[in-house]
C-alpha cells in the first residue's frame, strides 16, 4: 500500500480515497441496481424481463421514478469503510505471511488477494443481503421499506445465519475471493513490469489502464458467483419455496434452465462501474 506522495500524508491519501469511493457509490449505484435486476431475471419467460440495458433504465424510470435507481444505496455506503479497511489490511498481512513460504512473489500476491477477498466477504455479506433485497423490490421508492426495516424483516424470517442475514455467503466468498485474487495478482505484477513515468499525468494513466484491465478480467471471471449470489439473496421464483439454495447448485440450475450465458448476466453494467471505481484504488495501491 502506498504511503502517500511527497508532501502528502497517508491520512490525507486515505481521506481522499474514501471521499472518491463515496462519490463513486452515489454516482454509479444506478448501474448496480440495473446489474442486480438483470441477474435476478429468469430468461425471456420472466414477466419482468428486460430486453436491453436501455430498456431496463427506461422501465425503472417510468415505473419507479428517479429514486428507483438508488434503492439499496445505504448498505454499500455503511459497508464501505470496514470493507476497505479489511481488504487492504488483510492483503498486507497475508502478503507478509506468504513471504515466509516458497511461493514466487507473483503467485504470493494472488494468494494474498484471495485471502483478503475471502475475509472481506465475511464483512460485506450481511450488507449485500439487505441491498439485493431492496434493489429487487419493484415498488415505488416511497412504498419501499427502509434499510433498517428490511434488515429486521430478514432477521425475523431467517435469523443471522445462512437462511437470513448471511444467506448466499458461499457465493459472496467466491465473488470477492476470485476478484481480489485476479485483481491484485494481475495489477501488481503488470505494474512492476511496466516502468513508472515521471510525468504525473502519464503515471496516472498507466495505473488507471492497468487497474481497468485488471478489473475487467476479474469481473469476467467472478460474475458467475455474482449471479448466483443475486439469485440466492433475491426473491425466489415461487414465494415460500426456496429454489436457489447454494452457490454451485444455483449455477447448475441456471445453466440447465437458461444456458451457460445466463451466468454472465449483468456483466456490462458491472464493467461500466470499473472506471470510476479504479480512481479510489489508485490513491492507495
Amino acid at each position: 500500500m502506498r504511503k502517500g506522495g511527497s508532501g502528502t500524508s497517508f491520512g490525507e491519501v486515505n481521506y481522499v480515497s474514501r471521499l472518491v469511493s463515496l462519490v463513486e457509490i452515489c454516482l454509479m449505484h444506478p448501474l448496480d441496481v440495473v446489474k442486480t435486476r438483470f441477474q435476478i431475471q429468469r430468461g425471456a419467460s420472466d414477466p419482468h424481463s428486460y430486453k436491453s440495458l436501455g430498456d431496463c433504465f427506461r422501465t425503472i424510470f417510468r415505473s419507479e421514478g428517479l429514486y428507483g435507481f438508488y434503492k439499496g444505496i445505504l448498505p454499500p455506503i455503511l459497508a464501505e469503510t470496514p470493507k476497505r479497511a479489511v481488504k487492504f489490511f488483510t492483503f498486507e498481512q497475508y502478503k507478509k505471511l506468504l513471504g515466509f513460504t516458497s511461493l514466487s512473489p507473483g503467485l504470493a500476491l494472488s494468494v494474498a488477494g484471495l485471502g483478503s477477498g475471502l475475509t472481506e466477504a465475511l464483512v460485506v455479506n450481511p450488507f449485500e443481503v439487505v441491498k439485493v433485497s431492496l434493489q429487487a423490490n419493484r415498488d415505488s421508492f416511497k412504498e419501499q421499506p427502509s434499510t433498517f426495516t428490511q434488515a429486521r424483516s430478514i432477521i425475523n424470517a431467517g435469523g443471522f445465519g445462512l437462511q437470513g442475514l448471511n444467506k448466499g455467503l458461499t457465493s459472496t466468498l467466491g465473488r470477492h475471493g476470485v476478484f481480489n485474487m485476479i485483481y491484485f495478482g494481475f495489477y501488481f505484477n503488470v505494474k512492476d513490469a511496466i516502468p513508472a513515468n515521471q510525468d504525473p499525468v502519464l503515471e496516472f494513466l498507466r495505473k488507471f489502464a492497468i487497474g481497468l484491465t485488471s478489473g475487467t478480467i476479474s469481473s469476467c471471471m467472478n460474475i458467475p458467483f455474482d449471479v448466483a449470489k443475486s439469485r440466492i439473496q433475491g426473491p425466489q421464483p415461487v414465494p415460500g419455496e426456496v429454489k436457489y439454495r447454494t452457490c454451485f447448485q444455483t449455477m447448475g440450475l441456471i445453466c440447465r434452465e437458461e444456458g451457460y450465458l445466463a451466468l454472465y448476466k449483468g456483466l456490462v453494467p458491472k464493467i461500466m462501474r470499473l472506471g470510476p471505481g479504479n480512481l479510489s484504488l489508485i490513491f492507495i495501491i
